[in-house]
């Protein structure tokens, strides 16, 4: 059985939409749609870009589709048109981040339905070497990316080497030796990831990775690779590194989702692979439960040809920023699907090799200590992202009314109360509860036997540098840990509320004092909240508070409050919900690049009228915030 590629369009197909013909023109655009979305989506590592340029390639091939002399040449034309609007889109990236230095952060969060890419990946049941493929495409430079997106539908039998000759202006020749270094730059990559994701990994490494930002870069990749290469220990683990080609054989392109290509009927949709793909209502009004108006397309404001969709003339001209019905909501998570399969994985950063998964959390009983502050306000319906569980993220949790079914729905992986218990709060089937002994008058027998029978973790003193907090100085807390080691779960060190790097300041001296007395820390506990509300601003200001805490400690960290909250004269200001939501993911897609942060917890679950970052107003309405937080890895 041929693939859909080589299939369609044929040559009566693209003479008769030469012609005019406007139903052979949709079979066109239809037919086309799938390599168009294989080679930018790998292109463009799951950019949010991925809809536009598609749209923008799509334009152009309806606009110059007349001008084409040999019909029979299409697929190669196709391609290389495609090819020429990545390298477009990918000058205009590099002009807007010469232009607006300092958003570079802005201009690579990927979009939130990002996250439907590790649905995917789950569900077609990618091996461990595909997987590190996958990561290792993350660390080559843009050519190779486009150079991989074209090689891989060649592999699968997409498109012949001439067409990826003719779309990259190269001699046959000239491009197998360019595939011979891509494939080199892959395989060294391959064993920069498998090292990362080691476990115990190799110390000497972990120095190699000092000044790394923890975000994969062609540069980065030398430089590891080399370490890699040099390395008794790192060169062992890609002994067993089984060839690319192999890897990548028997994975065909993904079939659009059946709600996206409904549009379109050439562009069919098998239901196998419909069901695999799992893909959500691609629309707002889908989102909302609502049905489009009578004679609009679901994207909406379109008008239809009469047969039940627009035109792909009518597409091109009417939507300089909607080609196709669905694509603002669907196409996002449309391309992710097929890109995931095999070669992008945005959203999934190589472990650290401390990162090891957390024990099932027993319940607890017993009063509970006075809880904190609360959070956030609800807000408008919005397309909701595909829900992603993470044993990485957290949360910090009060009870509230529908707190359990809350942490359930916000797919927190493990979460806090500040004590040693979760009175009226059930933990969820695999998620974790770690206590916390939250100042010196809870270093008790009974709180401490609590916080050993509760998992193998303990977070200790909560801001012992605030006098409204544990309030404690450091010989203080220096003098009472010893009872905190005795339980032998793995301690956190106190969370100041700020300061962490500073030289002389209460973390500081205490893990100063620590080292000199003997005392065992086994990562450190921090809080951060921006009181700049710009996300760009926001994301490098965390990213650099907390590069400076690992570089002077050299332990793992833990973030375990963190929001947008700006403090002035005892009151507190918050962002609007979007620009929480919008700092939510550009920071957590941020933190999972960075190697030594090992979980993350969020401020907090509930969301109240007097604090706004909060995820829930009760156990089934989460707020945008709490959207975000639920797509987040």
């Amino acid at each position: 059985m041929p693939s859909a590629g080589r299939a369609l369009p044929d040559v009566g197909l693209v003479v008769a939409a030469r012609q005019g013909d406007q139903r052979a023109l949709d079979d066109v655009v239809a037919a086309s749609l799938p390599l168009v979305y294989n080679i930018v989506g790998r292109a463009l590592r799951g950019h949010a870009d991925v809809d536009d340029v598609v749209q923008e390639t799509l334009v152009r091939v309806i606009r110059h589709l007349p001008a084409l002399n040999d019909p029979a040449a299409y697929r190669s034309w196709l391609v290389a048109i495609t090819i020429r609007q990545v390298r477009d889109w990918e000058q205009r990236r590099r002009v807007a981040l010469n232009r607006d230095a300092g958003l570079d952060v802005i201009h690579n969060v990927p979009d939130p339905a990002s996250d439907f890419a590790g649905m995917t990946i789950l569900r077609l049941g990618l091996t461990d070497q595909r997987r590190e493929v996958a990561e290792a495409t993350r660390w080559l430079d843009p050519d190779d990316q486009e150079l991989l997106s074209l090689w891989w539908l060649e592999e699968t039998g997409e498109i012949t080497r001439n067409e990826v000759a003719d779309a990259l202006s190269l001699s046959p020749g000239h491009v197998a030796v360019r595939i011979h270094r891509m494939k080199e730059q892959i395989q060294s990559a391959r064993g920069v990831v498998r090292a990362l994701r080691a476990h115990p990994g190799c110390p000497d490494l972990a120095t190699a990775t000092a000044d790394w930002d923890g975000t994969p870069s062609p540069l980065w990749r030398k430089r590891l690779a080399r370490h890699v290469r040099d390395c008794a220990f790192c060169g062992r683990l890609g002994t067993t590194l089984l060839p690319i080609d192999r890897l990548l054989a028997g994975l065909p392109m993904l079939p659009l989702p059946a709600d996206l290509s409904a549009h379109f009927p050439g562009a069919a949709v098998s239901p196998a692979g419909a069901q695999a793909v799992g893909h959500e209502p691609a629309t707002a009004g889908h989102a909302a439960g609502q049905s489009p108006a009578a004679g609009q397309s679901p994207a909406g404001g379109v008008p239809t040809d009469g047969g039940g969709g627009p035109s792909a003339l009518d597409l091109a001209v009417n939507r300089p920023r909607g080609l196709l019905p669905s694509l603002a909501a669907g196409v996002a998570a449309a391309v992710l699907a097929i890109t995931a399969a095999v070669v992008i994985l945005p959203e999934d950063p190589p472990a650290p090799s401390w990162a090891a998964p957390p024990s099932a959390a027993p319940t607890a009983v017993a009063p509970p200590s006075s809880p904190p502050s609360p959070s956030a306000r609800p807000s408008s319906k919005a397309p909701v992202a595909p829900a992603v569980s993470s044993a990485r993220k957290g949360v910090g949790v009060w009870n509230f009314a529908g707190a359990s079914q809350a942490l359930a729905n916000s797919k927190a992986g493990w979460y806090y109360t500040w004590g040693t218990q979760h009175p009226g709060i059930s933990t969820p089937r695999g998620v974790t509860f770690v206590p916390m002994i939250r100042g010196a008058e809870n270093v008790t027998a009974a709180e401490l036997a609590r916080a050993k029978a509760a998992g193998p973790d303990l977070l200790t003193f909560n801001e012992p540098d605030l006098p409204e907090q544990a309030n404690m100085t450091v010989e203080q807390a220096l003098d009472l840990w010893p009872q905190l080691m005795a339980t032998g779960s793995r301690l956190g060190s106190p969370a100041v509320a700020w300061g962490g790097p500073d030289p002389q300041g209460w973390l500081d001296r205490f893990m100063t004092g620590a080292q000199a007395r003997g005392h065992r820390v086994d990562f450190i506990t921090l809080h951060w909240f921006g009181a700049d509300f710009t996300s760009a601003t926001a994301v490098d200001q965390l990213r650099q508070y907390l590069q400076a805490v690992y570089q002077r400690y050299r332990k793992p960290i833990w973030l375990t409050e963190f929001a947008l909250i700006r403090f002035d004269s005892g009151r507190q200001q918050f962002p609007s919900q979007e620009q929480q939501a919008a700092f939510l993911t550009a920071a957590t897609a941020m933190l999972g690049r960075l190697p030594y942060v090992q979980r993350y917890a969020w401020f907090g679950l509930p969301a109240t009228d007097q604090d706004r970052s909060g995820l829930f107003t009760d156990g089934t309405e989460a707020t945008v915030v709490g959207r975000a937080f639920q797509a987040a890895r």
